[in-house]
Formats: structure tokens, sequence, C-alpha cells
């Protein structure tokens, strides 16, 4: 931290906590409000090919704590990329980002000649350490707080740069780092969301001793993290910066963890469905297959069959002159939502995996096309980038070219319409809670069957969080900034969709809290009202196991807590991040996601 930037700190510190003390050194606030991975998942390896890494994989490494390894496949072909690389420069190929310059400075020569003669090894040396070094600068605050975020960007980047041509000591120093669990500290912000440079840099600047990091969840700096791990800086060469850092890895790796909680989060919205549909008696008519035969729309269709194996043996399909012949919009629609929902989740998932598994990487490294393979090939504007082969890449040839694979899409895209179609469904949740309080809709109030039961009144809480929701959907506008040299004028701000999508998802657990509290007290009223009623396996599993965490609050009286103690719905919002959904329902395989 520069002096100006520590006074900073501390005039901010005084004026906002009123207490000089913790403002003695500038890490101790993050490391206090650091949330460091759970290690239950240490004992699992992750083997990376480049191809076929899941967004489970992405999860064990990043959230618990899995080692890497990587295929002898995928390392043989960052070992004949390497060496197509250090070839293309001793055949005089101009390579964007080694022997050539980047940004507005593309055509400034570098070096010429062979990269491993002495003089423009000591040159490519020293400016590649100066760069590792200088990363620990990039960006700007606040510092991730999560070491989960870095540790999915990491595991993410070591999967992409399969396809890159990193020095060996770079591709295991990052497999090193995440199997070690240091964990560099790295700046929120200070991308574009196309090209992470600022926090993939703040990673590289960990590998050469510079910064700090986090190890085993202790904040010291770097050089000691590697020294407490047995680990020796590394001596990046080649093009090892742009091997590192030209890459989208913090936006694809938040989108990774994004995934995964929204499929917990569309997992559990289906199973308070069908506890809501029990709850309001509900005329369960647009499940059924007379009206998804006129509607064959396959992720509708499959949500409707899923609803209705959930509510099976259900008293609903029982006949019952007190149900009403049709239920709120909100509770008739939800399944369409819902299913809507699911399918752009799957076009997320599909377009996440896709950007994991290819390469976000410029320059293009490819080992063994030659100008056989295809007409464009044999032109000469690409023999200009034909690297013939020699020693250097033992006899291979190949291309290496510039492009245009940074730009995030069409991941960046699917980010935003998950989040409008997650928007969409949550509106649906938040009236169906209101619905449960019209007799009109529910045939009888709680204190009509309940006598002196609490709950089923929650204030303005539900509404207030689906128009926090509602915020989140509006797009980020399209912008574009013409910089450095205004050869770099498009900007993609995948990290704010990100964030704004995880924060959409977090948000929706806790609606749900409040739906799956209101379901269940009007479950209680059903059984209260008929013992002999069933509901179903799945919802009658998720009841059972509710009730033990949060019993029914009885007497008129609330019920008094101990200070500090959380309310209930916060009860209800942590069972449902900590309960895995699958245990009360698997359900079938969702449908390929329509393109």
């Amino acid at each position: 931290m520069t002096d100006r930037n520590a006074h900073a700190f501390q005039v901010s510190c005084r004026a906002l906590l009123g207490a000089a003390a913790l403002c003695a050194a500038g890490h101790t606030w993050a490391a206090a409000n650091y949330a460091s991975i759970t290690l239950t998942m240490s004992d699992k390896t992750v083997t990376l090919t480049g191809r076929d890494l899941s967004i489970d994989q992405i999860v064990m490494v990043a959230r618990f704590g899995a080692k890497v390894e990587l295929s002898a496949e995928a390392r043989q072909r960052q070992a004949d990329n390497y060496g197509l690389l250090l070839e293309a420069a001793a055949e005089g190929i101009p390579v964007y980002w080694f022997n050539r310059g980047t940004g507005d400075q593309r055509e400034t020569v570098l070096f010429e000649g062979d990269p491993l003669s002495p003089k423009n090894h000591a040159l490519v040396e020293k400016t590649q350490f100066e760069r590792f070094h200088s990363g620990a600068e990039w960006g700007t605050g606040p510092e991730i707080a999560d070491e989960e975020i870095v540790r999915a960007m990491m595991v993410v980047r070591a999967n992409g740069m399969v396809y890159n041509a990193p020095s060996p000591q770079l591709s295991q120093m990052l497999l090193d780092l995440l199997n070690q669990r240091i964990t560099p500290v790295v700046q929120s912000r200070g991308t574009l969301g196309e090209g992470d440079l600022a926090q993939l840099g703040n990673v590289g600047a960990a590998m050469v001793g510079a910064g700090e990091a986090y190890y085993q969840g202790v904040r010291m700096t770097a050089a000691q993290a590697l020294k407490n791990a047995g680990l020796t800086p590394i001596r990046p060469f080649g093009a090892d910066d742009n091997a590192l850092t030209s890459s989208n890895a913090y936006a694809t790796g938040q989108a990774a963890l994004l995934v995964h909680d929204a499929k917990e989060a569309l997992e559990w919205t289906d199973l308070i469905y069908a506890i809501d549909l029990n709850g309001m008696n509900s005329s369960i008519t647009p499940l059924s297959l007379v009206v998804q035969r006129d509607r064959p729309e396959k992720w509708l269709n499959w949500h409707a069959a899923r609803m209705l194996d959930m509510i099976k043996g259900s008293y609903l399909f029982d006949a019952d002159p007190k149900r009403i012949i049709q239920d709120p919009e909100s509770l008739r629609a939800s399944s369409i939502r819902q299913a809507s929902a699911w399918e752009e989740w799957a076009a997320l998932r599909d377009a996440v995996l896709f950007q994991a598994n290819s390469s976000d990487h410029n320059p293009a490294v490819n080992v063994g096309l030659g100008p056989q393979d295809s007409w464009e090939l044999a032109t000469p504007q690409l023999m200009r980038f034909f690297v013939k082969g020699g020693p250097h890449s033992h006899g291979q040839h190949g291309y290496i070219v510039s492009n245009a694979n940074w730009d995030p899409y069409p991941m960046a895209n699917r980010i935003e319409s998950f989040v409008i179609a997650l928007a969409n469904m949550d509106i649906a949740v938040m009236l169906r809670i209101e619905r449960f309080r019209n007799p009109f809709f529910t045939g009888v109030s709680v204190a009509d069957v309940l006598h002196g039961a609490g709950g089923g009144f929650f204030g303005y809480a539900p509404v207030d969080l689906q128009q926090e929701i509602q915020t989140l959907t509006n797009p980020v506008a399209p912008f574009g900034s013409a910089i450095v040299g205004t050869v770099e004028d498009l900007q993609a701000q995948t990290r704010i969709k990100a964030q704004r999508a995880r924060q959409a998802v977090d948000i929706t657990f806790d609606l749900l809290s409040f739906d799956l509290l209101e379901g269940s007290l009007w479950m209680d009223v059903r059984k209260t009202q008929d013992p002999k009623r069933n509901f179903g396996a799945a919802p009658t599993a998720v009841w059972t196991a509710f009730r033990r965490r949060v019993p029914l609050q009885q007497g008129s009286e609330p019920v008094a807590r101990e200070p500090g103690a959380p309310s209930t719905s916060r009860l209800a919002a942590q069972y449902l991040r900590t309960t895995p959904a699958v245990t009360f329902y698997r359900g079938t395989a969702e449908p390929t996601a329509v393109r």
C-alpha cells in the first residue's frame, strides 16, 4: 500500500468506523471479512483436459478444495504449443503479445530472432518477470472477499490454458496454487468484462512472490505463502503474461458458481411450488395432459410432468366439493414461469460450459494445421503466420494468429437472459405468497383451523425482495469506449452481469424462504382439516424435515427468541441454502436446451 493510499485508507476508516485502531493495517479488515472455503473434497482430484470440465467439478475445486491435475494429453498439447511459440519467433513470424507488443503497440518489435539466444533469453525473462511483478498493483478494490471466486477463476484458467502456450513452470504453478491452497489477494474491479487482465495479473504476481495471498485461509505476503507451501517463485518466460491473463476466467468462474447455485434455487422453487399446491387445495388441472397436449413445448411439458410426479398420491387428485375450479393466476402459471426459467438456465449452463472448455485467448495457437487443411490457410495473408517447424517445435508446424476470442459471447447474453427469466418466475412466487392470505382462494383462514397459530404474515418483505430482484433485470447497456489508442473499442462488462445474476439468485433464496414458511403453514392447515390427507412423497418429506428445523408457532404471542437468534425467515433461508433439494426429489433429467 502506497503512502498516499494508506493515508486515504486511514481517513476513511476514521470517518466510517470511528476507530483508528481498526485501521493500523490495511489488510486487517479484509482478512476479518474473508470467506474461506470448506475443505470437504480435498481428497478428490479433478483432471483437466480442456474439453470436459463440468460445473460440478469447478465447484468441487473452487468451493470445497478438490485438487487438480492435467491429463497427459493436455500437458503434451501445452508443451507442443509452447514449442511452436518459440519456433515462430525463431522463424521471424510476428506473434502478437510475444515478439510484438499489445494493444496500440501491436506493431512494435520487442525482439527479433531466436528467443533462446543468450541476448533474447535475458531480455524476455527480464520483461516477463517485471510484468508479473507489476501485476500486484493491477485492478482496484474492494478485494474479493470470497475465496471460492478466486479459486473458480484459477481452475477455469488452468483448464483453458490447455489451448495456449504457457511455459511448463507457469502451467505447473497455477496447479500448485490451487492444490496448496494459496489464494492470491485479487481486486474485484478493473476489468472490462472481456479479458480479465487485472484479476489474473494479481494471480501472476503471487507466482513470482509479489503482493499478498491467503495460505490455508491465513493472509500473508505471497512470498511467505510460497515458502510455507515449499514452492519456489517461478521465472516466467515466453509469452507467459499473455498465456495467463488473456482470458475471461474471472467472469466465467463466477458464472459457473451462478449456474450451480441457480439450479439449486430452481430445484427448491419446484419443491416449494408442490407444497403450495397442497396448501392451496389447488385445482391442478393446468398440469394435466389435457392442457399439455394443446401446448407441446418440451420444457413446459417436462415441468408439468415433473410437478405431477412430485404431488402424485396427493389428496389434490381426490374429489373435494370445496375445491375451487381455478386457482389464482400466479399459482396456475407458476409451472410455465418455472419451466421457462429452467430453459434459460440450461442455455446458460451450456454457454458457460462452452466458455470454460474452449479458448478465449489471443492469439490462437494451433499445432498441426497446414495450408492444405483449408483454402484460406494457403493464402498469402494466413501464410504470413504459418510456422514451418524446427528444433523448438520438434519439427511440428502450425499457425499462431490474432483473434477476438476474448469476446465473452454468447455467455454474457445468456447471463442476462436468465436473470430476466428468474425475475419473471419470482413475481409469481411473491404473488402466490400473498394469495394465501385471501380466503377467496384458500376457502378458509388459518385462524379458522389452527386456533392461536402464529405466522402467515411477513409484512412487506416478500414484495420488497421481489422489487429488488426486479431492479436487476435491466440489462447492462451495450457500450464501447475507444481506449488504448482506440484499438480496443468494445466492452462486455461480464463482471457486472455475473455479479448481478448471482445477487438475483441469492435474493431468490430469501424470497423462497417466505414461500416455504407460507406453504408449510397451509399444509399444517390442510392436515389439521383432515389428518388422513396425503400430499405426495416429496412435499411430505420437505414439510416433515422443515418442521423439525422450524416448528409451527403456537399461541397468540410471538415466540421468544434468545438475543441474536435468527428469525423464522432467516432459519428458513439457512435451511434452503444448506439442504440440497435432491435430498427430497431427484426426478428425471431435464430435456436438451432449446437453441
